[in-house]
C-alpha cells in the first residue's frame, strides 16, 4: 500500500537509558511498570499482575513448543526500566542501551519534554527502508556472508544463544552500521513504539482504542519464531504495555520550505 507523507525528522538512535535518566531526573516521570495496575480499568487481569513490575523475557533450560510465550515471558514484580531483569539487576554496562519496560504514555510523555513527539507508522517504514526496496534494507539476505548486521536473535529459540547465555541481550544504541539514512538499529535491538493506532487493514478503523503499532523487531526475532525483522513487519501492542525488549525513537516536524 503507498501513502504520502510529509517531510520529517527522526532520531538517528533508539532513546537511551541515559538520556531516560536524564528525563526523570528532571521531571520526576514515574513510568507506567513502576505504579500498580488500576483495577477499574484491568476488571479481567489475574492478580498476580496487580503489582509494580513488567513481563521479562527468560530463557528455557531447553527446547519448548512455540505456540505458547507464556514459556519464556514472565511478569516479574519490581522490573522496570531501572532494573531490566527485576530487582537484584542494574543498568550497569546499560547506560547506552535503549531504555526498556516503557509504555507509550512513558515514550510520548518523554518525547513531548524535548519538543518532540513520537514517529507514525508510514514514517518509521520509510525511513526503515531507507529507499530499499529489498527484504532487508541491506539486501536480500538477513546476513550476508554470515556476518551480523543486526541484533537479532542467532540460535535455537528460546533456550539457546549464540551471543550470550542470558540478558543482557539489547545492545548499545549504536550498534552496527546506519543504514543509507544514517539511522541505527532500525531493525532488532528493541521494538519501537509508533504512534498509530492499530488495525489488521492499514485503511480500516483501529482494531482497539487501546492498540497501537510497534515497529523493528528486536533482539528475540529469529528465523525458527517470528522473523519480524523486516521493515514491513509490525506489532500490536497495548498502550500500557511494557517488555524488556520494547523501546522507542523520537520524531519531529520538519517546516515547509518558503
Amino acid at each position: 500500500m503507498e501513502v504520502d507523507i510529509a517531510s520529517f525528522r527522526l532520531d538517528r538512535f533508539a532513546v537511551s537509558n541515559t538520556a531516560f535518566a536524564a528525563f526523570v531526573d528532571a521531571t520526576g516521570h514515574v513510568t507506567t511498570a513502576e505504579k500498580v495496575p488500576d483495577r477499574d480499568l484491568h476488571p479481567n487481569m489475574p492478580d498476580a499482575f496487580f503489582a509494580a513490575g513488567s513481563l521479562v523475557f527468560v530463557m528455557t533450560p531447553a527446547p519448548v513448543a512455540l505456540d505458547d510465550p507464556g514459556r519464556w515471558w514472565h511478569f516479574v514484580p519490581g522490573a522496570n526500566w531501572r532494573h531490566p531483569e527485576g530487582p537484584g539487576s542494574d543498568l550497569g554496562g546499560r547506560w547506552d542501551h535503549p531504555v526498556v519496560h516503557v509504555s507509550l504514555d512513558d515514550a510520548r510523555a518523554y518525547a513531548a519534554f524535548i519538543g518532540a513527539r513520537l514517529p507514525g507508522e508510514a514514517e518509521w517504514e520509510h525511513a526503515a527502508r531507507a529507499g530499499a526496496t529489498t527484504r532487508f534494507p541491506w539486501g536480500g539476505e538477513l546476513e550476508p556472508g554470515e556476518r551480523p548486521v543486526a541484533n537479532v536473535w542467532r540460535g535455537d529459540f528460546p533456550w539457546r544463544h549464540e551471543r550470550c547465555a542470558g540478558p543482557p541481550f539489547t545492545m548499545p544504541v549504536d550498534a552496527f552500521a546506519p543504514n543509507a539514512f544514517g539511522l541505527c538499529n532500525m531493525i532488532g535491538n528493541v521494538w519501537e513504539w509508533t504512534d498509530t493506532p492499530f488495525a489488521r487493514n492499514h485503511r480500516a478503523a483501529p482494531d482497539h482504542a487501546e492498540l497501537y503499532v510497534t515497529k523493528g523487531g528486536s533482539h528475540l526475532c529469529a528465523a525458527s519464531y517470528c522473523q519480524r525483522y523486516r521493515p514491513e513487519a509490525r506489532m500490536a501492542q497495548a498502550r500500557s504495555a511494557t517488555f524488556s525488549h520494547l523501546g522507542f525513537r523520537c520524531a519531529g516536524d520538519v517546516a515547509p520550505s518558503a
